[in-house]
């Protein structure tokens, strides 16, 4: 490929992706410029995210100067999720993290789990220039910095991520374009930064040569903590022959290196790409210093002996080899930790079984999970990793009376450790053993006091289950059931809210002749509360009609309880004159004295005299578009909010509505953006509405106003929209549910 944005004025772009390009170009074009993005910001590492299908998780598709450990807990990101990236991607802005303690201040989590001096940036890809009418590619960079990094970018290196980001973006949006949009891969792609100069043989053995005059031993880690070099006298000082070192991680080859500390230091180098010291001892009780030096491509230690007081050091650690590979202790706490700083952040149930699953299963080496909830009398499965459906429908919907592993601890409260099949069997002779696993952890899940369910953890091979191991895994089901318990709770209030705010919507819409009718209402995109956004359609005869779309201020059940009363005002009125209806709605409103005000349009169409009245209180103006013409807003005489005067009167206007005519009713949240003019929104729907054919039906345009709504900046109010159409040719609405 040619050169890359950031290598100068002249750079050149590659060709644009042709139908032939499959996902796997796609990805392997992304990749080789990811790699020349650091190198040209200075950065160390770089991480690209690209969303699924829908929009709502960022998976990492690639990363370059990360160890796959590192990057494992960062690689399925939600775009409600407080992480740089998110925000980043969400809000269409540049985050930047200057160092450990802003990153600990604005982002409490990534710097809990990562308590490292680097800094970041993340940062949006959008095409550039942005084309026309281009929507988002919904995919976000993230670069990192050594810790030695100035608080702040310089310009240069500003320019340098700007640039990447467009082509990038221009990548992404060129593949999608011809039909093969770029996806994200499975499992993310782990590049290698651009290889340094290889020596000449001479070189080579000048090399070598240097290292063995050196006192001392040297040894050399990639990112991942293998070793890939070590020197006979490096072995002997950490009591182990070179060919058991080569090609394993020190803590895994080592048992006496299996601490967190260790460890830590090890990640801190590797994160920070700053210079690490500290001092550990081998059984043989002679302490060594260990110098690490790290750089993008790996880490270089410098061992030497050290001489402390006998009556400083510490007993000397056990030599035994664990007769089953298990993760470090390090490793299992840096996973437990990620788990716990994401579960204070899941708010659906949902959310706490995705990160359980991606956490905890290769944190604790697991090949499998379960988590069960009791509901009437019956256990029911949540959620899984690692089993298939089919297995896991036989066991949904066990009923608590079978004494079962996965129904004890709802019954007793206490753990189940299996370290083999026939530790299983023994105790509960009437199971069959059907999911091919070796070894069980049976946890139940105690939230307030009481079990409400039960977490299986299954491994494939079997594994004792050490007393400090099972107090792990006891301690951590107990902090999935409380953050489980309190996102069912929440899932089941908010069904419980919107199911009250949509059904006191109607259900379905009368069928009128000649009038094409389309109605949408999208819940706010966040949090439990619900508003009292409402529309209405109300036959007065064959060929006449009342149309109503109202706002109640807050978003509360109070709210709507009292959308639910305007409707009713509003039905009871309904034939009157427009002026009328909201007079009479309104004194209603303030006889009962709410403290709630409410905008309301409504409006009085009658296809027989091609007219429309309409009147309003408060509310957002219609739009209109004529056959054949454009959209414009319709400009009423203002009107008092519904509920605060009650002697407030209205004033109607009448319009021509023609065959061809389409009219819009909606409330605020679908022109209301964040940090942008209310005529601005209200000028880009009427260009949508103006740019939709006229002979597609109005419930195309409908998903088409609501879908950009939702794939546009947050938003923090509900949607309701109505449309109605003078058909050119007979037909009109038939009475169906409304989704």
């Amino acid at each position: 490929m040619g050169n890359l944005p950031g290598r100068g004025p002249g750079a050149e772009q590659p060709e644009p992706a042709g139908p032939a390009e499959d996902e796997g170009v796609g990805l392997r074009a992304l990749g080789e410029t990811l790699v020349r993005i650091c190198a040209d910001a200075g950065a160390t590492t770089g991480m690209l995210y690209l969303p699924d299908p829908a929009g709502r998780v960022l998976h990492l598709a690639m990363t370059i100067g990360l160890a796959r450990e590192f990057a494992l807990p960062w690689s399925r990101v939600v775009m409600d999720d407080s992480i740089p990236v998110a925000d980043a991607v969400r809000d269409g802005r540049f985050v930047w993290l200057g160092g450990r303690e802003e990153t600990a201040r604005r982002y409490p989590r990534l710097g809990l789990v990562l308590p490292y001096d680097f800094a970041l940036a993340a940062a949006p890809l959008v095409p550039d220039p942005v084309p026309e009418g281009a929507e988002s590619t919904g995919a976000g960079l993230v670069l990192l910095w050594p810790g030695s990094h100035a608080p702040y970018l310089t310009d240069l290196e500003r320019d340098a991520v700007d640039s990447a980001c467009g082509f990038l973006a221009n990548h992404l949006r060129r593949a999608a374009d011809a039909g093969h949009p770029v996806r994200p891969p499975t499992y993310p792609v782990m590049l290698r930064p651009l290889p340094p100069p290889t020596p000449g043989p001479a070189e080579a053995a000048a090399a070598m040569a240097f290292i063995r005059r050196l006192p001392g031993g040297n040894c050399a880690l990639d990112l991942n903590g293998t070793i890939t070099f070590i020197t006979a006298e490096a072995a002997e000082m950490l009591g182990a022959p070179v060919s058991r070192l080569r090609g394993a991680m020190p803590w895994e080859a080592l048992p006496w290196m299996d601490t967190p500390v260790i460890e830590d230091h090890y990640r801190a180098a590797a994160i920070s790409r700053l210079p690490r010291s500290f001092t550990a001892a081998p059984p043989s009780g002679r302490h060594l210093r260990f110098d690490l030096h790290p750089d993008d491509t790996g880490i270089s230690v410098r061992i030497t002996p050290v001489t402390l007081d006998e009556s400083a050091r510490p007993p000397a650690a056990p030599a035994a080899v664990p007769a089953e590979p298990s993760p470090s202790r390090a490793t299992a706490l840096y996973q437990l930790m990620h788990l716990a700083a994401a579960l204070t952040e899941a708010v659906h149930a949902r959310d706490v079984v995705d990160q359980a699953a991606d956490l905890l299963v290769p944190a604790l080496g697991a090949q499998a999970l379960a988590l069960l909830v009791a509901e009437e009398q019956r256990l029911h499965i949540v959620g899984f990793r690692g089993y298939t459906a089919e297995l896991m429908a036989r066991y949904d919907g066990i009923p608590l009376n079978i004494h079962t592993a996965s129904t004890h601890g709802l019954r007793t409260g206490e753990p189940l450790f299996f370290s083999d099949a026939d530790e299983l069997a023994d105790a509960f002779p009437a199971v069959v053993i059907g999911d091919g696993m070796a070894a069980w952890a049976f946890l139940p899940l105690i939230a307030s006091g009481r079990p409400i369910g039960t977490l299986i953890l299954a491994y494939a091979r079997p594994r004792p289950f050490v007393p400090g191991e099972r107090a792990i895994l006891t301690s951590l089901a107990g902090l999935i059931a409380q953050a489980l318990d309190r996102a069912r709770l929440y899932d089941s209030t908010h069904h419980l809210a919107h199911s009250l705010q949509t059904g006191l919507l109607p259900r379905v819409l009368p069928g009128v002749p000649h009038l094409e009718v389309a109605a949408s209402y999208l819940p706010a995109a966040h949090g439990l509360d619900i508003g009292g956004d409402f529309y209405d359609l109300i036959r007065i005869d064959d060929t006449t009609v009342a149309a109503a779309v109202g706002d109640v201020q807050g978003h509360n059940v109070n709210a709507a309880a009292l959308m639910g009363q305007v409707r009713t005002a509003v039905h009871a009125s309904a034939g009157a004159h427009p002026a009328e209806v909201l007079a009479r709605t309104n004194r209603l409103l303030t006889d009962l004295e709410p403290g709630l005000f409410t905008s309301c349009v409504y409006a009085h169409i009658d296809l027989a005299a091609r007219t429309a009245h309409l009147a309003t209180a408060g509310h957002p103006p219609p739009l209109l578009r004529h056959a054949g013409g454009r959209a414009e807003m319709l400009h009423l005489p203002p009107g008092l909010l519904l509920g605060i005067d009650p002697d407030a009167s209205y004033t109607s206007v009448e319009i021509p509505f023609e065959p061809g005519t389409l009219l819009a009713l909606y409330t605020d949240g679908l022109i209301e953006v964040p940090g942008e003019d209310l005529e601005d929104g209200i000028a880009a729907v009427a260009a949508r509405i103006t740019a939709a054919q006229e002979h597609h039906p109005v419930s195309r345009l409908a998903d088409d106003l609501i879908g950009q709504a939702r794939g546009g900046a947050p938003r923090s109010d509900d949607i309701a929209l109505l449309l109605l159409r003078f058909a050119q040719q007979s037909g009109g609405t038939r009475d169906e549910p409304l989704e």
